[in-house]
């Protein structure tokens, strides 16, 4: 289905309207969004993707409404898989908590622009070229033997090509001041943080659309419907970081199922370069007569994927004690990081988590223990949140419990259970 001018301008303008409604609303006035508030604009922001394609349904007829749900189920898993490497980016920069909005709306509009041309060129390469199936195909199927690999943070450095390269030609500070990008200090212009981790954050999401790109034309072709899923599975990504804060690394088998996922469409692109086939080397330049899956297949298969990857992380031991593992080294570090935030209502939270996050761990039969490493220093750092939480608590520093509710119970310094 052609998709008129008219329907093109008011789609981009919407989307706009949107980007800019999230800044001048929620992100120019830096603060640190509760659970209620990311809660809310989570679901605003679903609901108006999930409005978009049933309007796709109704006036672009049935194939078109499947393949732009397709196409936004698939790009949302794999977007909320990018959001693990945002929160390893934002960690290793300390970014406080209170900009990271600022630092995550960056990342979705520079990835929307990317994305675009990727898009594009695409759409240019595979109408000029149909051996370009074929290497769609080959990229997903790649990556997602890649994604099959073990990840680490390590594998996720912050520090990339191009940020070496920013601190090794222009003057840096490893102070932030407020959201600018630049500062004096000691009467030069400096370069802050905050532009080095949009850098980082940037440089990544360049990678991401690699894999993002090729999987959803390998749903659609449709130019209108690989770019409005695309958008939409990336508006409201900032509202969903902080609603799953403390559960990203929870989702532990959710690689495993974007690899089926990616691998799936990586075989749907192959079959579909085999039946346009026209390179000469392969079958004499005919196409090839080979069975194709269509668009509600892949919405099943895409569906199931996701919905048995997310239980079985969810129910998984071991993702319930990797998750207190990250979360409470991050949140001790956080604690412990005087510059982290200045909101006492964030610092109180980080600290209730870290307790129940310890605890956890504490309280972990022989078998799960197996899973913990470092266990002692992990203890360790907690004990110093917890003496640093007493400080305040006798310097009158901290936050005023009357507003914040019971004193929560306090961290004893580490041990080991055997």
């Amino acid at each position: 289905m052609d998709v008129s001018p008219l329907v093109w301008t008011l789609t981009i303008l919407g989307i706009l309207g949107l980007l800019a409604f999230d800044y001048f609303f929620h992100v120019r006035r830096a603060h640190v969004p509760q659970l209620r508030e990311a809660a809310i604009w989570s679901s605003v922001y679903v609901g108006l993707a999930l409005l978009f394609g049933v309007g796709t349904l109704i006036f672009g007829g049935g194939a078109m409404g499947s393949e732009y749900f397709a196409g936004y189920v698939t790009e949302k898993a794999l977007s909320v898989d990018n959001l693990f490497v945002f929160l390893i980016i934002m960690t290793s920069f300390r970014v406080p908590r209170e900009d990271q909005q600022k630092v995550l709306l960056f990342g979705i509009m520079f990835s929307l622009v990317a994305r675009t041309g990727f898009i594009l060129l695409g759409s240019a390469l595979i109408n000029t070229f149909a051996w370009v199936f074929y290497l769609f195909g080959l990229v997903l199927l790649i990556t997602a033997g890649n994604m099959l690999r073990p990840q680490t943070e390590e594998a996720h450095s912050a520090q990339n090509v191009v940020v070496r390269l920013s601190r090794r030609l222009f003057r840096t500070t490893d102070n932030y001041d407020g959201d600018k990008l630049f500062t004096v200090q000691n009467g030069r212009r400096v370069m802050t943080p905050m532009l080095l981790v949009m850098v980082a954050i940037a440089g990544t999401d360049l990678m991401f659309a690699l894999d993002s790109i090729p999987a959803i034309f390998g749903l659609t072709q449709n130019v209108f419907v690989v770019f409005t899923a695309t958008a939409f599975s990336l508006l409201g990504l900032r509202q969903l970081y902080f609603l799953l804060d403390g559960l990203l690394d929870r989702l532990i088998y959710l690689s495993f199922g974007l690899a089926a996922i990616l691998g799936f469409i990586g075989v749907k692109l192959v079959l579909h370069a085999l039946h346009e086939n026209n390179v000469p080397f392969i079958n004499d330049g005919e196409h090839v007569e080979v069975a194709e899956i269509s668009t509600g297949l892949s919405l099943t298969v895409i569906l199931a994927v996701l919905v048995v990857t997310v239980l079985a992380s969810l129910l998984s031991t071991r993702g319930r004690t990797q998750t207190a593992m990250a979360n409470a080294r991050r949140d001790a570090i956080a604690y412990l990081d005087s510059e982290y935030t200045s909101d006492p209502v964030e610092r109180e939270r980080i600290y209730r988590r870290l307790i129940e996050s310890r605890d956890h761990i504490v309280k972990l039969g022989p078998k799960a223990k197996q899973i913990v490493k470092n266990e002692p220093e992990l203890l360790e750092l907690c004990g110093r949140a917890a003496l640093s939480h007493d400080a305040a608590l006798a310097s009158g520093r901290h936050p005023d419990d009357s507003v914040l509710g019971p004193d929560p119970t306090p961290l004893q310094g580490p041990r080991r259970q055997g």
